[in-house]
């Protein structure tokens, strides 16, 4: 397995002089093809701005942060836009849904953006495979939130990206639709061969991947394979999560 992503020596500062802080330090990671891979760790761990470096929407305070074969280092705003649009896909906690548009117009729209053409196969088969094939003209007033999660799923498929990053994606979730999301999830990277990083706080939800990062203090701490949800909570617990 090739890697999709990686970081090496990543550190990340915020602020300059007595005031600056340490979100990162010195972070080794990689994240092989085909992957579901979980980022869990305390508040102020450093979970989200692991994301947002690895996924070129921060750029390191020093490191190396590679997607495929490019080194976003020394790239300008332009490029990494250019870049996320075409070989990034993102599931935030809130679904950053657009109420005007409808779900095959709020699925396709990184595709409208990038001036690229609508594969129609390809959109047909997404939102079969996300469940929403009775659904491609309802806005998202229309939906539950298990559905509007579904659509920011399926838009972070359509441009068929290297990972898919996903940011406490079953956060505004209840537990039930949250349980379907993330088995949605586990299926895109094994019947997709997809590649899925994601940051959380839930156990539960760490447990659908196929192995947890640890983040404390900034740096990685430890690693899981094969996690479960009582492995990981015993984990964090000893991280001081739940203190």
């Amino acid at each position: 397995m090739t890697d999709v992503v990686r970081l090496d020596a990543v550190s990340k500062v915020y602020g300059k002089g007595q005031g600056a802080v340490a979100a990162l330090r010195e972070v080794t990671a990689s994240i092989p093809r085909g992957t579901f891979t979980a980022v869990m760790g305390p508040s102020g761990s450093g979970k989200s701005t692991f994301l947002h470096c690895a996924a070129g929407l921060d750029v390191p305070s020093s490191g190396s942060v590679r997607l495929g074969g490019t080194e976003l280092a020394g790239m300008g705003e332009t490029e990494l836009t250019e870049l996320r649009r075409r070989r990034v896909g993102f599931v935030f906690q809130s679904f950053n849904l657009i109420p005007a548009l409808d779900v095959v117009e709020n699925v396709t729209l990184p595709l409208r953006l990038a001036g690229a053409r609508v594969d129609r196969e390809w959109l047909a088969e997404i939102l079969r495979r996300v469940g929403l094939e009775g659904r491609a003209g309802h806005r998202p007033a229309q939906l539950s939130g298990g559905q509007q999660q579904r659509v920011a799923i399926a838009r972070a498929l359509v441009t068929r990206p290297e990972v898919v990053f996903g940011d406490e994606p079953t956060g505004a979730l209840d537990t039930m639709t949250a349980r379907e999301v993330l088995g949605l999830l586990r299926e895109v990277v094994e019947s997709m061969g997809q590649t899925v990083v994601m940051v959380t706080h839930d156990p539960v939800a760490a447990s659908y991947a196929g192995s947890v990062l640890f983040l404390a203090d900034g740096r990685i701490v430890d690693a899981m394979s094969a996690p479960t949800a009582d492995k990981v909570a015993e984990r964090m617990t000893r991280m001081g999560a739940y203190a």
